[in-house]
């Protein structure tokens, strides 16, 4: 394979006879190439060198490599992560997946493992020539209607795209995260007559607010310090094409009077720059929060709300389209197997009934994410732990513990008396006698380590485990969130354990 001359690849590791050997290898290859020895200066060149590969050692010093991992995936998630670590263990592997890693690699490893790993990453980035073909293989039923699923709500959704594609109404979509905006983003762009131009991504929650403007919109030599050569923005690069603005609540209100007057009059200028530039662009929205709140709250420009409010497209939760899990199962563990060239047993009929049964409070990003990992791991029952948290409850009446997952407590409902798993006191406790009776100081300290527990098992969740964006929703140090975690983990091992016994 002749690499594309724009993958560029940064290769973190303080190793310096490996990381100089692997970038050597690289460099040899045809790839541009840049190497950081700490986590620290790794999130520093990132943004700068752009690259679309990171080679990230878990034994790099100057940081936590996984906490580097998170970062990353936060700035930009769509930047690949290769993991090398002499760690071999599912649990590190595990951890590494689900934070956001694409691949992980056991040190030592051979050079051409390396290769075969990056040739596939490499090779899902389209060369503007295999855009026409994706364009026709997106508008072919079969295709369209087995991403989506058969549900009548997503009928709904793709008979609206459909209406709309070839268009030029600005679009705004919404639903909770994880369930399938920037699909159907993709989907109107390659329906729509600028099919074949650019379609250009920007997460608006992803990059700080003071350097989002210039992202968008470019800057002249001059405009601020270190700016020696211009900039193109985001709107440059979209002419002719479409602009998927993802969680566009998220901009800076001083930022929202700029982007409603290039969808107004279709003209923009560049920071520090003189003269207005004209620019033809779609643009198309996303938000899985209530903007009409965030209006009534002087968050949100009412008028650039009605601007991006021409049509909507709200996409459902996975949880109100149960039908089609199996669906996305049978895709997700194809897509994986093939992509690491694995080959684990299907999922047994009580791991399937689970994730039936589950909220997917992460909706499909979740599900595709446990499918990644599975095939990553093979571990079928870690998969369950995960979607059955067991979380002790006293309960005065039977004198047991019920366990169940958060899936069924997050949605508000009781989980029906028959489904609840219930183990003796005593089990729970890891000593004494079925008959032994609790103290009200006991109970009241189980009652508020099961309500802490909760609290942050459902806020992980909903943040997609970033630890550190948990940590400030529940108003704890980051390293405060770490330490419970540990303790959390560490009450698992030992309620598993009892249960064995």
């Amino acid at each position: 394979m002749v690499p594309n001359p724009k993958f560029r690849v940064l290769v973190v590791d303080d190793n310096s006879n490996m990381g100089r050997s692997i970038t050597a290898h690289l460099v040899r290859r045809g790839f541009e190439v840049s190497s950081a020895a700490s986590g620290e200066e790794a999130r520093r060149m990132f943004r700068v060198y752009d690259p679309s590969l990171v080679l990230l050692d878990l034994s790099t010093s100057g940081s936590d490599a996984l906490d580097t991992l998170e970062r990353l995936k936060q700035i930009k998630p769509e930047v690949a992560v290769i993991m090398m670590s002499a760690d071999n263990s599912p649990e590190v592997i595990f951890t590494a997946s689900k934070l956001g890693a694409d691949d992980y690699l056991s040190k030592p490893f051979e050079l051409k493992d390396l290769d075969l790993r990056i040739n596939k990453i490499s090779d899902r980035q389209l060369q503007p020539s295999e855009v026409a073909p994706l364009r026709d293989q997106v508008r072919r039923t079969g295709d369209f209607a087995g991403l989506f699923g058969t549900s009548p709500k997503m009928e709904e959704v793709k008979d609206t795209i459909e209406q709309v594609a070839d268009t030029t109404a600005t679009v705004l979509i919404r639903g909770e995260s994880g369930t399938g905006k920037e699909v159907v983003a993709r989907m109107i762009y390659a329906h729509s007559g600028r099919g074949t131009k650019a379609f250009v991504k920007v997460n608006c929650a992803a990059i700080p607010h003071e350097l989002l403007e210039s992202e968008l919109f470019g800057y002249e030599p001059g405009a601020f310090t270190g700016a020696n050569r211009q900039k193109l923005g985001k709107f440059d690069l979209a002419n002719a094409g479409t602009l998927f603005l993802d969680e566009v609540s998220e901009m800076h209100p001083a930022l929202q009077a700029k982007l409603l007057h290039v969808l107004q009059d279709g003209e923009f200028s560049r920071l520090g720059g003189k003269r207005d530039i004209s620019v033809d662009v779609r643009v198309l929205a996303a938000t899985n929060k209530p903007l009409e709140r965030a209006v009534q709250e002087g968050l949100f420009r009412e008028d650039l709300f009605y601007r991006l409010n021409v049509i909507t497209i709200h996409i459902p939760p996975l949880r109100e389209r149960r039908e089609e899990i199996l669906v996305f199962l049978d895709y997700f563990l194809r897509k994986y197997s093939e992509f690491y060239g694995k080959q684990p047993a299907p999922f047994g009929d009580y791991a399937i009934g689970r994730m039936m049964d589950y909220s997917w409070p992460g909706n499909i990003r979740e599900l595709e994410n446990l499918v990644k990992r599975y095939v990553i791991v093979g571990n079928e029952a870690q998969i369950i732990r995960e979607l059955s948290t067991p979380k002790p409850i006293v309960s005065s009446i039977t004198g047991t513990i019920p366990v169940w997952g958060l899936n069924d407590t997050a949605s508000g409902s009781e989980r029906p008396p028959e489904k609840a798993l219930s183990i003796p006191i005593s089990a729970a406790k890891g000593n004494g006698t079925a008959t032994e009776p609790l103290s009200l100081l006991e109970i009241g300290r189980r009652a508020a380590m099961s309500a802490e527990r909760e609290a942050i098992e459902r806020v992980l969740t909903q943040t997609r485990w970033n630890r550190r964006q948990a940590a400030k929703i529940l108003k704890i140090s980051y390293k405060a969130l770490l330490n419970k975690l540990k303790v959390i983990e560490e009450q698992n091992a030992a309620q598993n354990k009892n249960l064995s016994a």
